[in-house]
């Protein structure tokens, strides 16, 4: 493979288990490792700029030739705890939702389960930079990853989407795939699953790397993600893009 193929990926904690095994792994010979914004990733895999992402599922229904290619993303089978409305009253209550559009995937599934699992006819708000400081009385606001985790003690209510979801639909979540924008070779797609599979088995050494104060790692590693993407967490995954 003489080009090599641009492959892009967040950093935040939940990715850097799976880019640990990349980052260390032979499949780094026939790539370029980019790392990006979440809202940058689709637009780049649009034009064609780069050739895989690790992309909120969402962003599927604008990529044309769009395709998962590898079996490991960020899943969930019930708690995910870091994507969730935060709120100081509860959901009966709330009339104003902030949404964070740093992930398309969690404002789309907050949108759908407002409507659809809690009944809820409620005013959006884009989210500003300071938005988490506004949350307050029957404003609620979705808030998601690293910042996520940091703000379960501030908040009287959260209210977590993925086990929502699961409660609304039986269904696993995806939140985050390998997406290509065409086919790849096979040989390559069976490296970058090795690269994958090979971070997961370093578990102890990414906690270690990543530890954070708020929340503990392992318990969001091993508990609340499912990297692997099983019949399961696809059916799951089909149906939400159904849904939207």
């Amino acid at each position: 493979m003489n080009q090599k193929i641009k492959v892009a990926a967040v950093s935040y904690l939940n990715t850097k288990p799976l880019l640990y095994g990349i980052e260390r792994s032979e499949v780094m010979d026939s790539i370029e490792l980019v790392v990006d914004y979440p809202s940058q990733l689709a637009k780049r895999l649009r034009e064609g700029s780069i050739d895989l992402a690790l992309l909120p599922v969402a962003a599927m229904k604008e990529i044309e030739g769009a395709r998962v290619i590898s079996d490991y993303g960020i899943a969930t089978d019930g708690n995910v705890v870091s994507v969730a409305i935060f709120s100081q009253v509860p959901m009966e209550e709330i009339e104003i939702v902030y949404l964070d559009y740093q992930s398309r995937t969690s404002v789309r599934l907050a949108q759908l389960l407002l409507a659809d699992y809690w009944k809820k006819d409620v005013k959006f708000l884009p989210a500003e930079e300071d938005y988490i400081n506004h949350i307050s009385g029957t404003t609620a606001g979705v808030i998601i990853g690293d910042r996520a985790l940091q703000q379960l003690p501030n908040f009287k209510y959260s209210y977590d989407l993925s086990a929502a979801w699961k409660q609304f639909t039986g269904l696993d979540f995806v939140f985050a795939a390998w997406i290509a924008n065409k086919e790849l070779p096979a040989a390559f797609v069976e490296k970058f699953n090795a690269a994958n599979a090979e971070g997961l088995l370093h578990m102890d050494t990414v906690i270690a790397e990543n530890e954070i104060p708020y929340y503990s790692l392992r318990t969001y590693y091993t508990d609340n993600i499912k990297y692997q993407l099983d019949e399961q967490k696809l059916a799951g995954m089909r149906r939400f893009l159904e849904l939207i």
